[in-house]
């Protein structure tokens, strides 16, 4: 089902991004945080998804779930460093009845992409080389724990379906999962197969929850977005985070902490982490790009106000994911809520840095076209290199009214 939104609570939303500035005195970041435009996307519309291998391929994925062509399958785009297209891969087995699109990417040693897909909820390889695809993993729609007989259920108090966001790999192939509605992050073993939960808490209930996911300098601390929040007596719904959650040395979560909390309706969405520990942040609701120092402390926003914005060749419109490109992130602009076919692109932040290394495992398999993804044995061996895409889903530029759209996607349990 399409989601609409007045015209008046966009306003609302332009309103909430001039309350409040960035503390004085803390250290600028190193780039000019000049915006350009890097590149436009085409048909279906709607890109989110973002990759950048190590040649500087930049891969782009459409969720058209709504928007563009929604009746088409979601495609990745292949572009050039200089945002030129090299090619176009359409992705097979999706539901096209259902709302679709493909969200996070990651990658393994080998280039192997491992794309996040809403319909069917899954997994996908896809070799750049051949345009090979494998279903790699599957997830499932859970219990909320209040009715559940063990504890693959989630602390939510809806049940929602499964709507698998952003993926991560550890260093030993292990892959850990954002889901958006269903308020939990699951785990995938090495090799692949169906999804687990992991981690589940009431304060990660949202119909936009837990989204953009990556780990610390420190390879065991995920740091996720949590873009709003929903669960019992909430007072504030439309208030998103970024939490930090340690990966145990028996695989098991740590305790769940606040590492940033936002203005009403920002939306945190995708993020990607510099090598200095800034943290580079695509606000989906405030139409922004922040950033974050090592500690979580407020740096920048750019643009400034919402005119700023619109003065822009392309204005951020719910941009979505973030990846470094060299010495710049990459943002994609999904223009959710209006379609506006002239802003569907990837637009790109001087940073003046560059990417903290990440984990691309080597993985003994990759799954099976029919979904029937086979566990494996741990990885041989694991490479790091700059940063991945930090995903994010479809997040509406006002989310004031996450409590109606909570209300407006209920089902029984």
């Amino acid at each position: 089902m399409r989601r609409t939104i007045p015209t008046t609570t966009l306003l609302v939303l332009a309103a909430a991004t001039l309350l409040g500035t960035p503390a004085e005195g803390r250290q600028s970041p190193p780039g000019t945080l000049e915006v350009s435009l890097f590149t436009r996307v085409g048909d279906p519309g709607q890109p989110e998804g973002l990759w950048v291998d190590d040649a500087g391929t930049v891969y782009v994925g459409t969720h058209n779930a709504g928007r563009g062509d929604a009746d088409a399958p979601s495609a990745l785009f292949a572009y050039d460093p200089t945002g030129s297209l090299l090619r176009e891969y359409v992705i097979e087995g999706q539901d096209l009845d259902a709302d679709h699109g493909i969200l996070g990417i990651a990658a393994d040693a080998d280039g192997v992409l491992y794309i996040l897909d809403r319909a069917p909820a899954r997994v996908l390889t896809l070799d750049p080389r051949t345009g090979d695809q494998a279903t790699y993993a599957t997830f499932h729609d859970v219990p909320v724990c209040a009715a559940a007989d063990d504890d693959q259920c989630s602390e939510a108090v809806v049940d929602l379906a499964p709507f698998p966001d952003y993926p991560v790999f550890a260093p030993d192939g292990t892959m850990y999962v954002t889901d958006l509605e269903q308020g939990l992050l699951w785990r995938v073993a090495p090799g692949g197969g169906e999804a687990e939960v992991w981690f589940t808490d009431a304060r990660l209930e949202s119909v936009f929850g837990p989204n953009g996911i990556q780990f610390l300098p420190d390879g065991r601390t995920l740091l996720f977005a949590q873009t709003g929040s929903t669960p019992p007596g909430a007072t504030d719904p439309a208030t998103g985070k970024l939490y930090t959650l340690p990966v145990a040395s028996d695989g098991s979560p740590g305790e769940l902490e606040v590492f940033w909390e936002g203005r009403p309706v920002d939306g945190p969405d995708g993020f990607a982490i510099a090598r200095s520990g800034n943290v580079y942040v695509a606000l989906a609701g405030a139409n922004q790009v922040m950033v974050l120092g090592p500690d979580g402390s407020e740096l920048a926003r750019v643009p400034a106000t919402p005119i700023g914005n619109q003065q822009q060749e392309v204005p951020f419109d719910t941009p979505a994911s973030v990846a470094f490109l060299g010495g710049q992130v990459l943002v994609t602009n999904q223009s959710f809520f209006t379609g506006t076919e002239s802003h569907w692109a990837v637009l790109a932040v001087d940073a003046g840095e560059e990417a903290l290394p990440f984990f691309e495992p080597r993985i003994a398999s990759t799954g099976t076209g029919d979904g029937g993804a086979g566990a494996a044995d741990a990885p041989a061996s694991t490479s790091t290199r700059g940063l991945p895409a930090t995903g994010g889903a479809a997040v509406p530029a006002a989310l004031g009214v996450l409590l109606v759209g909570f209300a407006l996607r209920r089902r029984p349990a």
